[in-house]
């Protein structure tokens, strides 16, 4: 008869026990415990898009620049400006293991900026040529850059409102609580330089 009750004793701890702990659970997921890793994700995966747009971006170079070499030779300086700044842009790389560190994003951030400058001297230098402007495949390579530069816009604003996201939740209570206890290996994360486009939507690039 004490074996019973020792038993259903047990029995009933265990059952109280798990009881608690999905209680527990329930109310630490509902404090934001998982907001930080989960925010730390979309961070990454917001900059693979930034990073898969700048590569699409690079892609069209080579070609846009032999199809402007065969109707303007003589805008050479131009044309070896683009191709220096896509060499430079492209050798820099920031992945996750160095997203963190600042001077290297906007080493990253710069490069980018200088190769769209480049890009927008090549177009304008284009409009002196009317057989190039008229050109297929010029007006195919031209039509594809555009639509990339507005789709690097988006994912430029999309990083940058995940960074805001993690950083202030890191930052502000309860999110700071649990980074503190568990999350302290996550750093604050650099950002872009917020431009008024980034902030509000994607602008129309047109070269």
């Amino acid at each position: 008869m004490q074996t019973e009750r020792y038993d259903y004793s047990r029995g009933s701890r265990y059952k109280l026990s798990l009881a608690l702990m999905m209680l527990l659970t329930t109310l630490l997921s509902g404090c934001g415990i998982n907001n930080i890793p989960t925010y730390d994700e979309q961070v990454k995966a917001a900059w693979a898009q930034v990073q898969n747009q700048y590569q699409r971006r690079a892609d069209l170079i080579p070609n846009l620049v032999e199809t402007v070499k065969g109707y303007a030779k003589q805008e050479q300086d131009t044309l070896t400006a683009v191709i220096e700044a896509r060499a430079k842009a492209t050798s820099i790389q920031v992945d996750a293991s160095t997203l963190n560190d600042p001077a290297k994003l906007k080493q990253f951030q710069d490069a980018q900026g200088q190769l769209t400058g480049a890009l927008s001297r090549l177009m304008v230098v284009s409009e002196r040529y009317p057989d190039l402007k008229s050109n297929q495949n010029f007006l195919a390579l031209q039509s594809q850059l555009e639509g990339t530069e507005n789709r690097i816009a988006v994912a430029r604003r999309d990083f940058i409102t995940a960074v805001e996201r993690y950083n202030t939740e890191i930052r502000t209570f309860p999110g700071r609580l649990w980074h503190t206890v568990m999350y302290s290996d996550l750093p604050v994360r650099p950002n872009f330089e917020a431009t008024a486009a980034d902030a509000d939507k994607a602008p129309q690039v047109k070269f």
